[in-house]
């Protein structure tokens, strides 16, 4: 009877799943398609004056080889570099508070302040930094005001700017990932470490922060992805002085309509990001052991 039951109730588990695997086997088929097609349109040649392309041919890759297109590449690698790396000091002490403080008024407000750009799209958190950091914005209006400086700071069309508004972005996810490795910490460890002698920064250094190693991983490995498609913020907030990947695959197939050599760009940036986080992965698998077994 048992059995029969058991067999009844897989029968009737399996609409429920196919429900979900079918749109979501239909959205790898066409992302599969679109991605063909990008393929297929990067080893066509450009023709001057024309929107068709021409015929097969690999000069699209031959040219990404030119150090204008080299240094937007290492440029873009350098910005996910620095934004991932700035999540993480800015986005650990938020994590941790988020799991440690007991105070329910300053754990609602911390994350409402944490999860609140996930609501706002790009171009609206973009445009908020551009009032933020501008000449006449809010950070040099106020140091201009208490005379701590003369001129404006440039922050607009600076990679440092560019690196700012990115990290704002990409917090959200870092905190909400760290936050999750904190919390599976059992908290035995620590007073196992702090009976045998530890301080609050040893235990910290030699248990919390080893055993959260898998969010911090996971935090960077995502930052680093998601910033590498940003397009948007270096846009905006860098005006054309500060090119990443997306934005030189803008112009060029936009303002100079060469669309097969802006699939290549796309297809090499794919390339590229598939690379780096391949290495990533390699360069901190030694710290995943240090996490929980």
């Amino acid at each position: 009877m048992c059995a029969r039951d058991h067999v009844g109730a897989t029968v009737k588990t399996q609409p429920f799943l196919r429900s979900f695997v079918t749109p979501a086997a239909l959205c790898a088929l066409a992302f599969l398609i679109a991605m063909a097609a990008v393929l297929q349109y990067s080893l066509r040649a450009y023709i001057p004056g024309s929107l068709d392309p021409g015929g097969l041919t690999l000069a699209n890759f031959t040219a990404l080889l030119k150090p204008l297109y080299a240094q937007v590449f290492l440029n873009t690698v350098w910005i996910c570099f620095l934004t991932a790396s700035y999540t993480l000091i800015v986005g650990y002490p938020l994590a941790y508070a988020l799991v440690h403080v007991r105070n329910r008024f300053a754990k609602s407000a911390i994350l409402i302040t944490v999860v609140t750009p996930l609501f706002l799209g790009e171009v609206v958190r973009t445009y908020s930094w551009i009032i933020v950091l501008g000449n006449n914005g809010f950070i040099n209006s106020i140091l201009l005001q208490l005379g701590i400086i003369e001129t404006p700071f440039q922050f607009m069309f600076t990679r440092f700017g560019v690196v700012v508004a990115l990290v704002h972005v990409t917090m959200p996810v870092m905190v909400i990932m760290l936050a999750a490795a904190l919390s599976h910490i059992d908290r035995d460890y620590l007073e196992a470490a702090e009976s045998l002698g530890a301080g609050r920064i040893r235990a910290f250094a030699t248990v919390t922060l080893p055993l959260s190693m898998p969010g911090i991983i996971a935090g960077v490995t995502t930052s680093f992805a998601w910033t590498f498609s940003a397009f948007a913020t270096p846009q905006l907030i860098g005006g054309g002085q500060v090119n990443m990947i997306s934005n030189l695959v803008y112009q060029l197939g936009f303002a100079s309509f060469n669309f097969p050599f802006a699939a290549s760009l796309c297809v090499a940036g794919l390339a590229l990001t598939l690379a780096v986080l391949s290495l990533l992965r390699l360069a901190t698998r030694p710290l995943e052991k240090m996490g929980p077994h």
